[in-house]
């Protein structure tokens, strides 16, 4: 199944398609990619679209030399409710924030976060709700939530717990420090820091990797690696052996038993 690179709904969310890789890019650089209300729903848009348009991988990235300055809390480009805006309370707004949050760590297809410069507040959290993350050593992370005078959201409260120790999660959250790519590298925050200017080298190398491997299988895995931490052995059991039961239907294991025999790489088709 050929890629259908989905249509932006958002002119700072910027969808581009290459193969079987999409690359989904934050470009509002006056801001170094903070995120107003309707941006984030574009976002969120874009990766529910990406669960049926036949991509393998999915780079999420930031333009400008930066990923995301978290939320833009000033408010601008965002309609007001007497400009006939959404109307609803500030439960709703997080509500559909957390929509968003679900569309990306849930989507089927595996995605990497390549993070240059700044990654803070929801932008922090952006990154951790892709299942990969690589970074530059010039990558400064903060759960700067505190320094605004609010606690965490856009996920962090639970998808910080997802890679480090609880007193390591409680310290960045706490204390609001920024973390280098290096040190967010040692953390196990992040799965690899890079030099800047090999960054864009060592994403693509990862992604066509992922990107060549066999679609249903990874999706399955993908899914039983982000349940495994709210199930128990026999439901991780019972799981593995209704992924592994589609598995044996496809044409990709078929290709790949063949692949083996012959002595060659496998060429997989998603079917």
């Amino acid at each position: 199944m050929a890629t259908v690179t989905p249509v932006s709904p958002h002119p700072n969310v910027v969808v581009e398609g290459e193969g079987h890789v999409v690359t989904v890019t934050i470009d509002r650089p006056e801001s170094k990619n903070g995120c107003t209300g309707d941006m984030w729903v574009g976002l969120g848009s874009v990766f529910q679209e990406l669960r049926y348009a036949g991509a393998r991988a999915v780079v999420l990235t930031g333009a400008g030399g930066e990923f995301c300055s978290g939320a833009d809390l000033t408010g601008a480009g965002e309609a007001s409710a007497g400009d006939g805006g959404p109307q609803g309370s500030m439960l709703d707004g997080m509500r559909v924030l957390a929509d968003v949050v679900l569309q990306i760590h849930s989507c089927p297809v595996p995605v990497v976060a390549k993070v240059d410069g700044l990654c803070v507040g929801a932008g922090l959290g952006l990154a951790l709700a892709a299942d990969l993350t690589w970074c530059s050593d010039r990558a400064r992370f903060s759960a700067i939530f505190a320094r605004r005078g609010i606690s965490l959201d856009f996920g962090t409260s639970w998808l910080l717990r997802q890679r480090l120790p609880v007193h390591k999660a409680k310290e960045l959250a706490l204390t609001t420090r920024i973390v280098s790519g290096q040190e967010a590298y040692d953390l196990g925050l992040v799965n690899a820091v890079v030099p800047a200017d090999a960054l864009d080298g060592a994403v693509a190398e990862v992604v066509d990797t992922i990107a060549g491997g066999p679609p249903i299988a990874l999706s399955l895995t993908k899914r039983e690696l982000d349940n495994a931490s709210s199930s128990s052995l026999a439901h991780a059991l019972e799981s593995e052996a209704v992924a592994q039961s589609v598995n044996v239907q496809t044409d990709d294991m078929r290709e790949a038993l063949t692949a083996w025999i012959e002595r060659r790489p496998p060429t997989f088709t998603g079917r």
